[in-house]
């Protein structure tokens, strides 16, 4: 399994915890539905992975879920987020991503989507 190193945790951890403090209403409510294995599997959220943070993870299934709002339909943002996609699959990771809409309005498949992949 892949960590962060010290030197990119120390950068990353300040972000990560300014990320838990200020969610999103998308990764409140989703959050409140994965936490404290609710679904019988631990979930942690805004967790490095090398210098990458993932909104969630199931670190035992190496299933991560992001969230996307307005800004990931960018063109520069899109991008990266394919090299970050193809990063994380390198490394073993599978990845969900929905729109904070699909969250806030689909709830019950959204987590239909995610216990499927687990």
């Amino acid at each position: 399994m892949y960590h962060t190193d010290v030197r990119t945790w120390d950068k990353a951890k300040v972000y990560a915890r300014e990320n838990r403090k200020a969610p999103t209403p998308a990764e409140n409510i989703l959050w409140q539905e994965l936490r404290g294995s609710k679904r019988d599997i631990k979930f942690r959220r805004q967790h490095a992975i090398g210098f990458f943070i993932v909104d969630f993870i199931c670190v035992s299934a190496k299933l991560t879920i992001e969230l996307d709002g307005e800004i990931h339909l960018t063109p520069e943002q899109a991008e990266y987020d394919l090299g970050r996609t193809f990063t994380l699959t390198e490394l073993g990771y599978r990845e969900l991503r929905f729109t904070n809409q699909q969250v806030l309005t689909s709830l019950d498949e959204v987590l239909a989507t995610i216990t499927e992949n687990l």
